[in-house]
């Protein structure tokens, strides 16, 4: 159970970490059906987000079969007060090879955005991530490494450090897992977002964003501008966030509640270059969350 949550906390960066949760028992045990409905108030990836927020409502599907392959689909509705429409589907799938307490895995993810997204991985049309892991009983420690590729720059490269351990409550019942992850990484995803969805240059051409100037680090730009942008870090492997999370998740029968309060504090600051302006991002730390319920179904032995 544990290192489907972790990885799952890994893979799904698209609504910042939407987490997975898994039925009690090990994996190895049999063969099942996961969906889920959740909502996360904010779109937050690598400490980065949007100026406006992006919270979503979103249903996911997966199969996961004991002899560790895994398929997952899931969709996810924008739903703020200024635009509200279908944003994200992705579907993924995966292998993981569990021996006691090791974990090796390798999975791949396709995104399909709305042509309007402002969600600040919108221009990454897919990822390839793998991890190991390791439980020490003190605590599980994961290491992923992830590509993300997209149709018009290079492909980002990114690296995760995890530790994490489980907390059990009401005869097991309740399940606490503090989360912390350091993250590195390249900015490409970031460079392609301001040259989009934060400058307005939508890539459907609709009413975007107004600018570095809803936000925080830059002056204002019009709407109807064209603006072209280069960060001087994108192609630099360097740290990028510091995230705590807190999963909560209750089973009851086949149902899982879960609630994540999670933190980010996202490091290495881009420097913008416009046709007009050089500057800073002034970076700031991020408090959001996600709640769901699940539903799993047993399918074999």
């Amino acid at each position: 159970m544990k290192i489907i949550i972790t990885f799952f906390l890994l893979l799904m960066v698209v609504q910042g970490n939407l987490k997975a949760q898994t039925p009690e028992g090990s994996t190895s045990d049999f063969s099942y059906f996961l969906g889920d409905l959740s909502y996360i108030n904010d779109a937050v990836f690598m400490g980065r987000r949007d100026s406006i927020a992006a919270p979503y409502a979103y249903a996911s599907m997966g199969y996961f079969d004991k002899s560790g392959f895994y398929g997952n689909a899931s969709a996810s509705y924008l739903v703020s007060s200024a635009e509200e429409r279908f944003d994200l589907f992705l579907i993924s799938a995966g292998y993981l090879l569990t021996n006691k307490n090791f974990t090796a895995g390798l999975s791949g993810t396709k995104y399909f955005f709305d042509d309007e997204s402002y969600n600040v991985l919108s221009e990454i049309e897919g990822d390839i991530t793998g991890l190991v892991s390791y439980d020490f009983r003190v605590a599980e420690l994961t290491l992923s490494g992830a590509s993300y590729f997209s149709s018009s720059s290079s492909p980002d490269f990114t690296v995760n450090l995890m530790i994490n351990r489980n907390f059990y409550a009401i005869n097991k019942k309740l399940v606490i897992s503090p989360v912390l992850i350091l993250s590195a990484g390249t900015q490409y995803f970031y460079e392609e977002y301001y040259n989009t969805s934060r400058l307005g240059n939508r890539k459907g051409g609709g009413s975007g964003q107004q600018g570095p100037g809803n936000g925080p680090g830059g002056p204002a730009m019009m709407q109807s501008e064209v603006i072209n942008v280069s960060i001087s870090e994108a192609s630099e492997f360097n740290i990028l966030n510091i995230e705590a999370q807190l999963p909560l998740q209750y089973y009851y029968k086949s149902f899982i509640f879960s609630f994540t309060p999670m933190v980010s504090f996202p490091q290495t600051s881009a420097t913008i270059t416009t046709e007009s302006a050089v500057y800073k991002e002034d970076l700031e730390s991020v408090f959001y969350w996600s709640a769901g319920i699940s539903y799993w179904i047993k399918t074999g032995k």
